[in-house]
């Protein structure tokens, strides 16, 4: 059933409204209930979450005989970023991912933010699905503020993603939804994967196998949990940077998720006009390449890569 979770007035008699899709158990639902929030489209250049919809609706409803609990599906957070490509909310000039928890007393976006979370609070468990830029494709990976990671690593290894990355607290804006949803009591996980404006179809099917995996250990879908990877566990320390030392065209060497021993060549930075290469980017640790860079174009100081440092399959750091 097709809901409004918040509709606000806009110039030349336009609205802003935000959606939910919320799928409920044929038998009816009773205050014990469970239900998860999956979320997506905050920003509006982040479309990998497109597609998870999609797909975890279409399953669901050919299998409705099996849902136990409510499933809400915010297909997008921000649906003028998603009109218009762009990242931000057009007009405001603000990051949707910047205003929470929001307020219903001060601007529209702000307002908007806190109808947002209203909405989610309360559920018991809620999936924030992102993107990475048009400049870096990422693994398909959760994040988790360590002041949270004992209660939320058990969750996050169930969604089949490759490896779990548990951020030191100093690192997390609060002004996220994640962090508003987390310190008001309701879990929630941040999916990223993929690349901005693209959809990585493996990817996006590799998550939903773990969303239903997740329903089922939290009683929402009456179905054996599907088998799911065991994903690295890993720390802020654990992560290696590689900046670009050179501008020019870079171009990779080997495939994303590759592990790497130090000294093997990330990608070359090439200057096209004279032939020559300016730069080989190599590995100054062992590991795996979990971001990559996906735009060719680079400058001195750009993000080439991240690995994941001193690994070893199943291996948590």
């Amino acid at each position: 059933m097709i809901q409004q979770v918040v509709s606000v007035g806009l110039p030349v008699d336009e609205r802003l409204e935000i959606i939910k899709n919320r799928i409920e158990p044929d038998g009816g639902v009773t205050p014990d209930t469970k239900r998860i929030c999956i979320v997506t489209g905050t920003h509006g250049d982040e479309l990998e979450g497109q597609y998870v919809c999609y797909e975890l609706v279409r399953r669901i409803n050919e299998n409705k005989h099996l849902l136990r609990g409510i499933v809400d599906v915010y297909p997008a957070l921000n649906p003028l970023g998603v009109d218009t490509i762009s990242r931000g909310i057009p007009m405001f000039d603000l990051d949707m991912n910047r205003i929470f928890p929001g307020s219903e007393d001060s601007s529209t976006s702000e307002f908007i933010a806190s109808q947002v979370l209203k909405d989610m609070l309360g559920a018991d468990m809620c999936v924030d699905i992102h993107a990475s830029n048009i400049f870096l494709r990422e693994t398909p990976q959760v994040r988790v503020n360590e002041l949270n990671a004992e209660t939320l690593v058990p969750y996050a290894k169930m969604v089949n993603c490759d490896f779990v990355w548990v951020h030191a607290s100093a690192t997390v804006l609060e002004a996220t939804l994640a962090h508003s949803l987390n310190s008001r009591g309701t879990p929630c996980l941040v999916v990223e994967m993929g690349v901005g404006m693209r959809i990585t179809k493996e990817y996006t099917e590799q998550l939903v196998d773990g969303l239903f995996c997740l329903m089922s250990n939290l009683g929402i879908w009456d179905a054996p949990a599907p088998e799911v990877r065991e994903p690295i566990v890993s720390v802020d320390g654990a992560v290696s940077f590689i900046n670009a030392e050179a501008s020019g065209i870079f171009v990779p060497m080997l495939e994303h998720w590759s592990r790497v021993s130090v000294g093997d060549c990330i990608g070359e930075i090439v200057e096209p006009a004279t032939g020559r290469v300016l730069h080989r980017a190599c590995s100054e640790v062992n590991g795996r390449v979990f971001t990559l860079r996906e735009y060719p174009v680079v400058y001195e100081g750009s993000l080439i890569a991240r690995i994941l440092t001193d690994m070893e399959e199943g291996e948590n750091v």
